[in-house]
């Protein structure tokens, strides 16, 4: 495949970010080598991201111990979105603010404790304590206790129909009571419910999981997981070109004409790459300045360069990967004056991370776009681990982020108050409207269906008429499988990847 001039330049402008973890020279003969001096039954995971608060369940961190099946949650949900029982077997709204939840009986934590009502009490009430609080619980206040050996009751402040999905976000897994320490630290081994046990962290470097022999639903095909932590995309795309892993998290794109199709995989995910523009800067807290950012911003120029076309031009916060959001839309235009904005040499700085490999790329041109439109732009490109905490402090006039948009609950109502709420706990946009702030409250009001998604595109129209954050594109993530994997997950929403399941031949 040849690159075009401003793909190779943008490629070598960024060369030296990226280091790899692998040899990516290495033979395939050598590969298989290697391969077969691994356990027959052990599955080896590239994952893009080290964990950011050594695993913990309140943290984002949850996500990887759900897509190693190590932890669960009371509720699960299927393909659709659908609520349908995990370590909860039943559920009743027994009157508008009130929930009956039962617990499945028989299950065993990995420590070997019996799962009951007392244990999952305790474990959403650390999550309700936790500061912060997981996302899915922003502006949520419950009480909550057992009513039973294996009834638990929650009490909400308003009626909401969408407590059960709320109920299967990660972040509310529920773990053994040893694991909560008196000093507020989660720890996660030998603490879950699932076919995997978590056996062994080893910082931002790896983790090992081996089968639970105790499970209570169907028992692992493999014996183990090995899980290294390989930030640079590159480095991840040579250990699938090389037979160093069996699954590889996001490939990049600029990776995959070097690489057998018969190992890629794309799938359409609810995420978006969306530059977030701080409503306190002294630059972009004026209207018209952010205005003029978002003028300026080509996607089709983005996708096309740096993409190759695997990715979708964002009309909203929310993309195809939701099949109503742009009918709906499309019923509910927004209204924007024509009037073309320009900067005057105002000085910005956008940071960004590397683990997507994509997105560096996508800061260069952005950078380009910006200063033909009048700004003067630095850019500030780290590991995710080593920015987060300075972009959710305000440090930045914009940050680019590739977000998931229902990753918590199914539902993108969660996400929208996280980053868009004057009390969000990841406002990155450091963006506060009332109004915003009452769309978002009415839309999470709403029950189940075209009114709440109706609500969810107003909500969204008011957020973006503020210009708080410059919706770019929606992805289509590459997940790398070798052929002797079978039944790895492909999950849009980003929860499962290894699974009771997944075998290697």
């Amino acid at each position: 495949m040849q690159l075009s001039t401003r793909k190779l330049a943008l490629t070598l402008a960024l060369s030296t970010l990226l280091s790899g973890c692998f040899d990516s020279g290495e033979s395939q003969s050598e590969a298989k080598s290697s391969a077969a001096e691994q356990p027959s039954l052990e599955v080896r995971v590239a994952m893009m991201q080290p964990p950011r608060t050594g695993l913990s369940p309140l943290s984002d961190d949850a996500f990887k111990l759900s897509r190693w099946s190590t932890a669960e949650t009371l509720v699960n949900l299927s393909d659709q979105s659908v609520a349908e029982p995990m370590l909860a077997t039943e559920w009743q709204q027994v009157d508008p603010m009130t929930w009956h939840f039962t617990v499945r009986e028989g299950v065993k934590f990995h420590d070997g404790s019996a799962l009951d009502a007392n244990a999952v009490v305790n474990s959403l009430q650390k999550a309700l304590a936790a500061a912060p609080k997981p996302r899915i619980l922003d502006g949520i206040q419950w009480e909550v206790k057992a009513v039973g050996d294996f009834k638990v009751e929650i009490k909400t402040t308003f009626n909401d129909p969408l407590l059960p999905s709320r109920l299967s976000s990660p972040q509310l897994a529920i773990l053994t009571p040893s694991a909560y320490q008196e000093n507020g630290r989660v720890v996660p081994t030998n603490a879950g419910t699932g076919p995997f046990v978590l056996t062994e962290i080893n910082g931002q470097t790896s983790a090992k999981l081996a089968r639970f022999d105790d499970y209570w639903g169907e028992k692992t095909k493999v014996e183990s997981i090995f899980a290294e932590y390989v930030p640079d995309g590159f480095a991840r795309a040579a250990a699938l070109r090389t037979g160093k892993a069996d699954v590889v998290e996001a490939v990049p794109v600029s990776q995959i004409a070097m690489i057998d199709k018969e190992l890629l995989h794309e799938v359409a995910m609810p995420r978006t790459n969306t530059l977030y523009l701080n409503n306190q800067s002294e630059v972009f807290s004026q209207f018209g300045l952010r205005k003029a950012a978002a003028q300026a911003v080509d996607r089709e120029q983005i996708i096309k360069t740096v993409y190759e076309n695997h990715a979708d031009l964002a009309k909203g916060l929310l993309g195809p990967a939701l099949a109503w959001a742009e009918p709906v839309r499309a019923k509910n235009p927004r209204i924007e004056t024509m009037e073309l904005r320009r900067a005057n040499g105002e000085k910005i700085v956008i940071g960004t991370f590397t683990d997507r490999a994509e997105l560096p790329e996508v800061a260069v041109l952005l950078k380009q776009q910006l200063e033909s439109a009048g700004f003067v732009v630095e850019l500030d490109v780290r590991e995710y681990a080593q920015i987060e905490n300075d972009a959710l402090a305000g440090k930045f006039d914009a940050f680019l982020l590739s977000r998931a948009t229902v990753l918590d609950s199914g539902d993108p109502v969660a996400y929208m108050q996280s980053d868009f709420s004057c009390k969000g706990s990841f406002n990155l946009g450091q963006f506060c409207s009332e109004e915003v702030d009452a769309a978002l409250t009415h839309a999470d009001r709403q029950p189940l269906g075209e009114l709440r998604q109706q609500a969810i595109i107003e909500a969204e129209s008011k957020i973006l008429e503020q210009y708080a954050a410059i919706p770019l594109l929606h992805e289509r993530v590459i997940q790398g499988e070798s052929l002797s994997v079978d039944n790895a997950e492909r999950d849009p929403r980003e929860r499962r990847l290894i699974t009771q399941f997944t075998e290697v031949n």
